[in-house]
């Protein structure tokens, strides 16, 4: 039932009169912490002329889980009540004091989301050095929120340029590799062109060698052509 990792809340809820009041509405700001494991601590301000408290003890937030009848471990109790107070729909309700402009009382009421059962939290009017007091722990403590946000969203974008950095160097190692690759699959492809070529090519030492040899070769006997003898005639025969 320890509030140890309980994180400071702030918000500024919807301002509304209990009843009709024609006084004018500032806005105000919400803020919720845990100043030790046992209590959570609830503060709304206008920063001008009233801020409202309430301390939740773990009894108390006992009895608001009891009364809005929501089972489950106690672990689930809280995650509901941080949630509802996290809602955009977290509202503050106002009651206008009959006999003067001010407030009378002034409630919290906070709501997961529509149709779940509301969670409401009576505040308590500070007064004098409280009101002070109050307004300086919010502002001091949504300074030290604002800058572990700052810090966080530096070491996010630190990261963000490491890893986009990260990512240009892989792609151009890739991109030397391919175009390494490429290279070596061409060279690849000519030298297997080359050796198909050469052996459909015939050697021009054995083509000399065949064309001598063809050159040198001896008819066969049978196949030469007989020369039984030549007629000569004179000139004389040939003029009678």
């Amino acid at each position: 039932m320890a509030f140890e990792d309980f994180e400071p809340i702030f918000g500024e809820p919807k301002v509304e009169w209990a009843a009709h009041s024609s006084c004018p509405l500032r806005p105000f700001l919400f803020h919720a912490t845990a100043p030790d494991s046992s209590h959570i601590v609830v503060c709304v301000t206008d920063f001008h002329s009233d801020t409202w408290e309430a301390r939740l003890s773990v009894s108390f937030l006992e009895d608001i889980r009891d009364i809005i009848g929501i089972g489950g471990s106690w672990a689930e109790f809280v995650e509901y009540f941080v949630t509802s107070l996290k809602s955009e729909d977290l509202k503050l309700v106002l009651e206008a004091n009959s006999n003067s402009d001010g407030v009378s009382h002034a409630k919290l009421v906070a709501q997961k989301s529509k149709g779940m059962p509301l969670i409401t939290i009576p505040l308590t009017k500070l007064l004098d050095s409280a009101v002070n007091e109050a307004m300086s722990n919010l502002s001091l403590n949504l300074f030290r929120a604002f800058k572990n946000i700052t810090c966080s969203l530096v070491k996010e974008q630190e990261r963000s340029v490491w890893l986009t950095n990260m990512i240009a160097a892989e792609k151009a190692k890739n991109e030397t590799l391919q175009t390494e690759y490429q290279k070596f699959q061409k060279i690849s492809d000519s030298e297997k062109a080359g050796v198909s070529t050469n052996g459909l090519k015939k050697s021009p030492d054995k083509q000399a060698a065949r064309d001598t040899k063809v050159k040198n070769r001896v008819v066969p006997v049978h196949r030469r052509t007989k020369v039984r003898g030549a007629l000569l005639h004179g000139s004389d025969d040939a003029e009678s």
